[in-house]
Formats: structure tokens, C-alpha cells, sequence
């Protein structure tokens, strides 16, 4: 089975908790806002909703019950990762998006930045009314994170880095969002004892990124490579040239991470939910 039939199958399992955070998603910011229509058809766009999945797998997984609260989480979680590429769409000049329209497009440089800076200021709002400074302090550096990523990432371009730098990089620019959005959602069922789901949101999060930046490089024309972002692929063969032994160990690269990730499920009780992120760990391994 191709990955999205597999995906579909995963997401099917924890698809009425995503509903219900692109429902609140939709009522995040007043109708007469100028931009509504602009943000509203965006985040309406397909998207995998992946942070939301995997925390509300690990959740159920858990035997966490997914209350209102969590699910206004996710939301904030997805506002995030929004406003991001919504900036990342301007800084790559890129035209389209999930086969739509990017707002830089429709709305100009300008517009684009201004909306998702607006939706970072609806984060705010949002985490301010959960009423707690830790969760605040969680996302606060959380973007600081992701801020510090692009910054190194733009700072390197045409130039062959460390593999080390490169997993720094990709913690901070990607999986620094996914351990927030589990760590967050721990801490807010009251959970302690969360250190295998901050490493479980790590190491995925440092995988999915890996695994992106893999596919991109195999593409016929690498975005990537074009821009100057060199990444793994190019790290292990020492040049933009990538070669066959460059791709063979960014997969062992890959598998690595994923592999650390599905260390950390090992003491969850064997049910549905864990199986499912099991599942989800297997399939990310095919690129």
C-alpha cells in the first residue's frame, strides 16, 4: 500500500479528535478580520495534520482522555506550524502550496507576513487563556526554536555543514514543534513522568525532517539542492553531487531516528493507538 493509504488508515483511527481541532481552527480569528477569508482558505487546504495525529495517538495510547483543552492544544500546535509555512512560502518564493494558491500569491510578500504574524498572535491569546506558564514557557521557546533553525539554515546556504549541525538544525527548524505539541500535551493531563515522550517527539520529529529532506533530493529537480539548502544527502557525499552512497546513509540516518522513536513506545501498553503509531514509524521508513 502506497504511504497516503496507509496515513489514511492511521489518521481514521484519531479522526474525530483532528475534526474537531479544524473545526476550532476555523472559529480562531473573528469573521470581519480583513484576512479571514485568505487564512480560512488555507488552513482549510489538505494537510496530513501530523502533530495533531501523533499526539493524540500517544494520548490515547496513554489512556489520556482528549479533553477540550487538548484539543485546543492541537489547534494551537496547528496555528504554529501554519504561520510558519506561511513565512517559509515567502522566504522560498513559492507559488503553491497543498496544490493551492500560497497567500504570497493571492495577497502579496506583505499580506503573507502579516497573516502569519496574525496567527501567531492568536497563539498567544490562545495559550494565555489555558492559564499556564509552563505551557507559555514550552512554546515560547518552541518559536524561538523554530526561528533559530531558519536563521542557521539561511546563514549556510551553499555550504557543506556537519552532520551534527544538521540534526541540530532540523530539531530546532522541525522537531521542536512535535515534542512541544506531545510534552505540552503531557503536562497538560497532569503527567510527570514524560521524558520518553519528550524523546518519542524528538527523535520523530528530527525523522520526519530527515525523511523530507531525502525526497527532495530524489526529486528530478531538488528544490533544495537549487537554493543551496544542503542537507543530509549532500553532508554524506561531500558534495551537491549527491551520490548513491550519500542516499544509502541518510536512509541509515533515517532509520536511526526512527528506530530511537519506537524505543520510546516500549513501555506503553499494547493497544490500538500504539499500534497505530508503530505503524506510522514503519511507513515513514519507505521514501
Amino acid at each position: 500500500m502506497k504511504f497516503e493509504e496507509v496515513y489514511g488508515e492511521i489518521f481514521n483511527v484519531v479522526r474525530a479528535d483532528v475534526e474537531q481541532v479544524n473545526s476550532n481552527l476555523g472559529s480562531s480569528f473573528p469573521v470581519e478580520n480583513s484576512i479571514h477569508e485568505n487564512l480560512q482558505k488555507f488552513l482549510e487546504s489538505p494537510s496530513k495534520r501530523i502533530r495533531s495525529v501523533l499526539t493524540f495517538l500517544y494520548l490515547r495510547a496513554c489512556g489520556i482522555e482528549i479533553t477540550d483543552e487538548q484539543i485546543e492544544l492541537q489547534t494551537i500546535v496547528e496555528l504554529i506550524h501554519n504561520a510558519s509555512l506561511i513565512h517559509d512560502d515567502v522566504i522560498d518564493d513559492d507559488m503553491k502550496r497543498r496544490g493551492e494558491n500560497t497567500l504570497k500569491t493571492d495577497c502579496g510578500n506583505r499580506i503573507a507576513i502579516i497573516s502569519g504574524d496574525y496567527l501567531l498572535s492568536v497563539v498567544m491569546k490562545k495559550l494565555a487563556a489555558l492559564e499556564s506558564l509552563e505551557l507559555f514557557n514550552i512554546f515560547s521557546k518552541t518559536l524561538e526554536n523554530m526561528c533559530s533553525g531558519e536563521i542557521q539554515q539561511h546563514l549556510n546556504l551553499y555550504k557543506i555543514t556537519t552532520i551534527d549541525e544538521y540534526i541540530e538544525k532540523s530539531y530546532l527548524k522541525t522537531a521542536s514543534l512535535f515534542e512541544a505539541s506531545i510534552t505540552g500535551a503531557m503536562r497538560l493531563a497532569g503527567d510527570t513522568k514524560i521524558i520518553r515522550a519528550v524523546e518519542f517527539g524528538r527523535n520523530f520529529g528530527i525523522a520526519f525532517q530527515i525523511r523530507d529532506d531525502l525526497q527532495n533530493v530524489l526529486q528530478q529537480e531538488s528544490k533544495d539542492l537549487q537554493s543551496g539548502v544542503y542537507n543530509a544527502p549532500v553532508i554524506f557525499s561531500g558534495s551537491p553531487d549527491v551520490s548513491q552512497a550519500g542516499i544509502e546513509k541518510t536512509k541509515g540516518l533515517l532509520n536511526n531516528y526512527l528506530d530511537k522513536a519506537g524505543e520510546c513506545l516500549s513501555d506503553l501498553e499494547d493497544n490500538v493507538y500504539k499500534s497505530a503509531l508503530e505503524e506510522l514509524l514503519e511507513i515513514l521508513q519507505d521514501v
